[in-house]
């Protein structure tokens, strides 16, 4: 068992289906499936309660990653100690992760959905979490910590270093799951798929110079973000070390045909009554914003250090790159919300900052409370990509040439937009 983690590795970048070998450390997978208890009939969240619609099978399956779905119960029954569980979880989530960023950049052949759709890795890991919630395994465990392990591992956030050489430009990013799924159960997220089509990618700069991109993809639930993934994405690459980054950007899916880098961050929560992906909402509306928990200290406002008029004057197609500088406060002595368009009076107090009140907003504003706490030299800020469209009106196709296009050219441009910002200034 203990080179479950170094087996899962070597499997992640050798195999095309599945890390057979930390299926069956030191046992058989069959065996101990066999002896294992029957899967308990707990209710699922919010989240999970999805997979009942059977088009999020078909994305898992047309995505190549069925087998992990399958196999992953009986692998579970595999562990003989919490401690066992937890490797594991870690060793598969990693599996999960690189197996879906080879599928994203074309070097992992299976389905037939368009190698850089998203939803594959969200609905997948899904049907894991949920495999996870229904296990009964014979000794007592942290559902809750297990979950967040595996959870950090399928999103990049371990055994997703940069690679050391000297002179090449480091350049650390987050995504974001699909959300509004109970309109649309389709919808992919483009800021998700951009990060699993760069994560890994050594990129020239507008000036020549060479650079790496490292990415995560972030949920849509507050509960994570109150419990710090944001900050344990982000700290070791604002801190000294080989996995310090050069640059740090967070992206997420904003406004119909046009990208926008925000000018501000706000620290407040005001977006209800729109829910996250677990039907949770964060308890402040515009009239009366809220700080979310646990939230370290900083301004009412972080703006963003991101060079935006090279990056405007350099990429613009094919969208706009607009900088916005729109925010939403209460001003110092008022109590009513004002919208501004040319950022933040003094002494005011945040509702929204040009990303909204919503997570989006939420992650620029951690991200770069960090930055310029740990590494304020660092540029730093938040990109809205364009809204993806093109879903086919017959709600059973999964996909179309309009999606899959416009999916592609919005990652084409996010790499544009990075190959302008990270050059060194």
């Amino acid at each position: 068992m203990l080179l479950l983690r170094r087996a899962a590795s070597a499997a992640a970048l050798l195999v095309t289906v599945l890390p057979v070998t930390i299926a069956s450390p030191a046992h058989a997978a069959a065996d101990a499936a066999s002896a294992c208890p029957p899967p308990a009939s707990v209710p699922l969240d919010a989240e999970q309660s999805r997979l009942a619609d059977a088009r999020t099978t078909a994305l898992v399956e047309r995505g190549g990653l069925g087998d992990f779905v399958r196999r992953f119960p009986a692998a579970l029954c595999t562990t003989r100690n919490p401690a066992e569980t937890g490797r594991l979880l870690d060793a598969w989530g990693e599996a999960l992760w690189q197996a879906s960023v080879r599928r994203a950049q074309g070097q992992r052949p299976g389905g037939d959905l368009a190698p850089g759709d998203d939803r594959p890795l969200y609905w997948a890991r899904l049907g894991m979490t949920a495999a996870l919630a229904r296990w009964q395994p014979e000794f007592t465990v942290d559902r809750a910590a297990l979950r967040a392990r595996f959870e950090d591992a399928s999103r990049g956030l371990t055994g997703n270093a940069f690679r050391t050489a000297p002179g090449v430009r480091r350049i650390f990013i987050s995504g974001f799951d699909p959300f509004g799924l109970d309109a649309e159960i389709r919808r992919a997220n483009p800021s998700g798929s951009a990060a699993l089509q760069l994560n890994g990618r050594r990129v020239t700069l507008a000036d020549g110079s060479p650079a790496e991109i490292r990415a995560v993809v972030l949920p849509v639930r507050y509960a994570d973000f109150d419990a710090g993934m944001v900050e344990r994405a982000f700290t070791p690459h604002l801190t000294a070390g080989p996995a310090a980054a050069d640059i740090i950007t967070t992206v997420s899916q904003g406004y119909p045909g046009i990208f926008t880098l925000e000018d501000w961050a706000g620290r407040a929560r005001s977006a209800d009554p729109y829910p996250d992906n677990a039907r949770a909402l964060s308890g402040g509306t515009r009239e009366r914003p809220v700080t979310a928990p646990g939230l370290g200290p900083g301004p009412e406002f972080i703006r963003t250090t991101l060079p935006a008029d090279a990056v405007t004057a350099a990429v613009q197609t094919p969208y706009p790159v607009l900088l916005n500088s729109d925010v939403t406060e209460i001003p110092a002595g008022g109590t009513a919300p004002v919208d501004r368009t040319d950022g933040p009076t003094p002494g005011s107090r945040a509702v929204a900052g040009g990303g909204g009140g919503y997570l989006s907003n939420e992650v620029a504003y951690r991200s770069n409370r960090l930055r310029a706490e740990l590494a304020p030299h660092l540029p730093g800020g938040h990109l809205h990509t364009p809204v993806l469209t093109g879903l086919p009106s017959d709600p059973q196709a999964l996909t179309g040439p309009e999606f899959e296009r416009n999916e592609s050219a919005i990652t084409a441009e996010v790499r544009a937009v990075l190959e302008h910002a990270a050059v060194r200034r």
